[in-house]
């Protein structure tokens, strides 16, 4: 897909096409792993060239996510995609034991608990460095395809959003992708927060003082949505965007990187905590755990709400594990073991039905008989269609 997809819009009948992966640290090995079953099903269908920026109009990611969409659409010399699903996926295995390591050997707990208290749990240097490695000089409006990727200014108190959009308006926000990635994953009391400054067009700097984007959005679908609305541009039209473009017109993946079904702490237990025990209780944080489920469930509800009521729900497709307990509940956990447990859980999450929330509980609940793994071959197909179409319709085709 071309990153100006508008003019293909505005001539013809046919999709917006958006993937969104929410944030979860580690966790984003689940999404990544359900991606290497979608790209090769497009290849099965367009070639083994074939990868996922080839066919979105806008790829969505928070902190985690954010990662995956900037591996995902960042070019390589060749203006090809850098890195393939798979590619992703295996990153997650090499490199997270080193950006997460874990604190082993005699009174492992009290030092977590003290590096917990006197600084972030982890530096984020070697995420840094491997980050910049492969990303390098790789500009905001260099991806293959528009991505938004949310962080959050602790200076303003506001989110930043950096969007490929955004670009085309204000080119301040033409970041490296880089900083952008360091910033949306700067989970608070996990990673540090992100300074980065960028000149403006008077010979000044604008300051970005960010954490990750989670706290404001760790489910970006939303987000995606709205920028499609906001920078759709239509002919002989003096009507709003919002006016015209309704679901109907939309092609969701939404990928989550799983959540707890059980109940994790109780208002009894909590009444009773302080400082210390919002920050840390039962090897979590609980805060960091009720802003990002917030945001996630909250996103999903407002968004299931939308296709449903337009009756296109089957051009949303929302793939979430909600049974996560343990260590593969954590975002840091970053062991062999426990981040393989995270690979099965995505190759399991094919074989489970297509889910889809409950509007008057807030529940995920079947949908019907269609597995996750039937839904994303359907959705491949219509991706591939979509893509031909649009080639088809380029004047030098």
């Amino acid at each position: 897909m071309s990153k100006n997809f508008v003019g293909d819009f505005e001539e013809s009948s046919g999709l917006i096409t958006i993937l969104s992966i929410d944030g979860g640290g580690i966790r984003g090995i689940i999404p990544a792993t359900i991606l290497v079953f979608l790209e090769k099903e497009l290849q099965d269908l367009d070639g083994e060239d074939a990868r996922i920026a080839d066919y979105f109009d806008v790829i969505a990611g928070t902190s985690t996510g954010g990662l995956v969409s900037a591996m995902l659409t960042a070019p390589d010399a060749q203006n090809r995609p850098l890195f393939a699903a798979g590619d992703v996926k295996r990153f997650y295995l090499e490199h997270c034991p080193k950006i997460f390591p874990q604190i082993s050997g005699p009174f492992a707990t009290i030092r977590r608990l003290i590096r917990g208290f006197i600084g972030p749990k982890y530096d984020g240097k070697y995420l840094h460095k491997v980050i910049q490695q492969n990303l390098g000089s790789v500009k905001l409006g260099h991806t293959l395809t528009n991505v938004v990727i949310p962080a959050f200014d602790i200076k303003n108190l506001q989110p930043t959003v950096f969007s490929t959009f955004g670009v085309k308006k204000d080119n301040c926000l033409d970041v490296n992708l880089a900083d952008v990635c360091m910033s949306t994953s700067a989970a608070p009391t996990y990673l540090p927060a992100h300074y980065f400054d960028a000149p403006t067009p008077r010979g000044g700097k604008r300051e970005f003082n960010l954490i990750d984007g989670g706290v404001a959005a760790n489910n970006p679908a939303l987000l995606a949505v709205r920028d499609v609305k906001k920078n759709m541009r239509y002919v002989n039209s003096g009507e709003a965007p919002s006016e015209h473009l309704n679901s109907q017109k939309l092609l969701l993946i939404s990928l989550g990187t799983g959540t707890s079904l059980l109940t994790k702490y109780s208002a009894l237990a909590a009444a009773k905590w302080g400082l210390a025990g919002w920050l840390i209780n039962q090897g979590s944080n609980p805060l960091i755990d009720v802003f990002t489920q917030a945001s996630v469930d909250m996103v999903d509800l407002h968004i299931s709400s939308i296709f449903q009521s337009t009756q296109s729900e089957e051009n949303y497709l929302r793939i979430q594990d909600d049974t996560l307990s343990g260590e593969v509940s954590s975002l840091d956990i970053a062991t062999k073991v426990n981040l393989d447990k995270l690979v099965k859980i995505g190759e399991e999450l094919l074989d489970k039905p297509v889910s889809r929330v409950n509007l008057d509980t807030g529940r995920n609940e079947p949908a019907g008989k269609e597995q996750n793994r039937d839904a994303l071959k359907r959705f491949a197909r219509i991706l591939s269609d979509e893509r031909k179409r649009r080639q088809k319709c380029k004047p030098n085709a």
